[in-house]
């Protein structure tokens, strides 16, 4: 690995609607490594069905930058703003990427998901509990949703499949 190489990072672009295959071609041209997760949906039309590739993540391009190769991504036609805290770009970090890059790599089929975590307010979209409001909580690799009545301080819990809920 060279040393340029060694010194960047991983980055996430924030892009016009739309824009996300436009950015990484023009990141490529440019020489700057990018990512874009995508996956292939059925898109319906009036008059017919096509299956289409589209960004994984709606809006986000991921790029491979060094501090000197920030600025001339940053003015690549259709990106909005390195994403980060405060004014300044924050890095990804590698093994998130490299997740990202295993599972494109993969034979599994995935889609985008809600980011979900532990102690999460979340809604259940689907099943016997749908429009119900509860806590996300994981115990022994299985999730559950903590329904609470707070005026009492009690509360149940369930098992839940966690791709029947979305942050509410």
């Amino acid at each position: 690995m060279c040393e340029a190489s060694s010194q960047s990072q991983w980055y996430a672009l924030r892009t016009k609607s739309r824009h996300e295959k436009l950015v990484r071609d023009q990141l490529e041209k440019q020489g700057i490594e990018p990512l874009l997760p995508t996956v292939r949906r059925l898109s319906q039309w009036k008059d017919r069905k096509k299956e289409i590739e589209v960004p994984l993540f709606s809006g986000y391009c991921f790029v491979r930058l060094s501090q000197q190769n920030r600025l001339p991504a940053q003015k690549v036609a259709g990106v909005v703003e390195v994403v980060g805290s405060g004014h300044r770009p924050e890095p990804i970090p590698d093994a998130e990427i490299e997740a990202l890059k295993t599972l494109m790599a993969s034979v599994l089929p995935y889609d985008s998901h809600p980011y979900l975590h532990e102690g999460m307010m979340v809604e259940v979209v689907r099943g016997p509990l749908q429009g119900v409001h509860g806590i996300l909580l994981r115990k022994e690799k299985r999730h559950r949703l903590v329904i609470g009545v707070r005026l009492i301080q009690q509360a149940a819990a369930v098992e839940i499949d966690v791709q029947d809920v979305v942050p509410a």
